[in-house]
């Protein structure tokens, strides 16, 4: 089919593939520019819409693609699907179409149903729906025989999700075009626009500032083979990535706020009767803000964040039990103090010696004795001696049975687990204080990077 524009009146030939058989007949194009194309002038190449537009079937037809990503809709992380909308575009040539403009009152580019034409069969790989496209779309078809056709989609496509470092993951996911039917023998697929033109032309115009943000579009062009067929096809990277600030108001700054206030609820006193319960109000309170908020996670997987909140519970919690074990101690030391074992007498007397600890204090009436003076945490002015000399003077454990642990034994082990049951609450505000200060670390390098 040949349909050859080339003088006034218009010839219009009608070439047929099969050699020695051809036919041509005339249309008259005058008043084309007032009246429009008539309705008849493109039935020989309407009656052809079947067959792929080629003069030498040995030949393939070149497709080009181009698309605009207007909106990213949504991400579903359970379904691992992506919902975007995209300007599709093709273009390719109908050698059998052509005309002169200048004798055709100026036309250069006339608008044809789709439904005339012959269309290629070009789909997206990971498209996971029906195609919606809506129906009586044009396609412009120029002087030269190009025929330009751009589509509006919806595209709910497959991705492989990575949601570890949510809320401030980024996602790469893959739109793959290629033809349905037509191998590398009858189709190639070819680019109508550069990659970074489709990228900033997409971050141009897209409508959506929601939760997710186009960071960049890339390519890649290898063969797919099914078989013995081999299909030409295109496969684009679309970058996104999540705005976290939702997330950070919503979850990380309120878990912080709940953590520094039981971290400092270690400045109440260890036998303080409120404490306890004081702790006991924060972790309902914690899990009663990990309810609320649970809508907010993702519904699969283990993200970085669920880690950090189990972290933020296992704390609460362990500062819970080591207030309870604190007031048992007291209680012990005030009643019947038990014997304290050597191996933890040591350890007692290295982290609380002046030296390695907190420096001297002198205290009035106290002069030249030591007393652990560190902020926060006051070790009720307990007199620290020498290590040696109190393991050469402290009592056994049997020795303390046998002896009926005599009034003065019996008050320095009270101090010792006094001063025990506060390194204890030192070591466990300190761990609060790393935990804290190494999850600040994270949120800020995570956000930047």
């Amino acid at each position: 089919l040949r349909v050859p524009w080339t003088c006034s009146p218009l010839i219009l030939t009608h070439s047929m593939l099969t050699t020695g058989r051809g036919s041509t007949f005339t249309i008259n194009c005058t008043g084309f520019g007032q009246n429009g194309m008539y309705t008849t002038a493109l039935d020989s190449v309407f009656e052809r819409k079947a067959f792929r537009p080629v003069i030498n079937f040995s030949i393939p037809t070149i497709v080009n693609i181009s698309f605009t990503v207007s909106a990213i809709l949504n991400v579903d992380e359970q379904l691992q699907l992506l919902s975007s909308f995209l300007w599709l575009e093709m273009v390719w040539d109908n050698p059998f179409i052509s005309w002169n403009p200048e004798e055709c009152d100026g036309i250069s580019k006339i608008s044809v149903a789709t439904k005339n034409l012959w269309l290629p069969d070009i789909f997206i790989t990971e498209f996971m729906d029906v195609d919606k496209t809506p129906k009586g779309l044009k396609a412009f078809i120029s002087n030269e025989g190009r025929i330009r056709y751009k589509k509006p989609m919806k595209v709910v496509s497959i991705c492989n999700l990575n949601i570890f470092y949510f809320p401030f993951d980024q996602q790469n996911c893959t739109l793959t075009f290629s033809s349905f039917l037509y191998t590398v023998e009858y189709i190639s697929l070819g680019m109508e626009k550069e990659v970074w033109e489709i990228a900033d032309t997409s971050q141009n115009i897209i409508q959506t500032h929601g939760e997710w943000e186009l960071l960049g579009i890339n390519k890649a062009t290898p063969k797919k083979s099914v078989g013995t067929n081999l299909y030409d096809q295109i496969i684009f990277y679309v970058a996104i990535r999540r705005r976290p600030k939702l997330y950070i108001m919503n979850l990380l700054v309120p878990s912080s706020f709940l953590v520094t206030i039981d971290a400092l609820s270690f400045y109440l006193p260890a036998g303080s009767e409120s404490r306890a319960p004081f702790k006991i109000t924060l972790l309902l309170g914690y899990n009663v803000f990990l309810l609320m908020m649970n809508d907010l996670l993702p519904a699969s997987g283990t993200p970085l964040i669920s880690v950090y909140f189990a972290l933020c519970l296992s704390l609460m919690v362990l500062s819970l039990l080591e207030t309870i074990f604190i007031s048992y101690l007291l209680h012990l030391a005030t009643t019947q103090p038990p014997p304290m074992p050597r191996w933890l007498h040591f350890l007692l007397l290295h982290c609380t010696s002046p030296r390695t600890c907190c420096p001297a204090v002198p205290q009035k009436g106290n002069t030249g004795l030591g007393s652990q003076h560190c902020p926060g945490f006051l070790f009720h002015h307990l007199r620290v001696k020498e290590p040696m000399e109190l393991v050469q003077k402290l009592p056994g454990p049997r020795e303390t049975e046998l002896n009926g642990c005599p009034g003065s034994t019996r008050q320095h082990l009270a101090s010792l687990w006094v001063q025990f049951s506060h390194m204890m609450d030192t070591l466990l505000f300190c761990l609060y204080l790393l935990f804290l200060a190494t999850s600040i670390i994270t949120v800020i390098i995570l956000w930047n990077t």
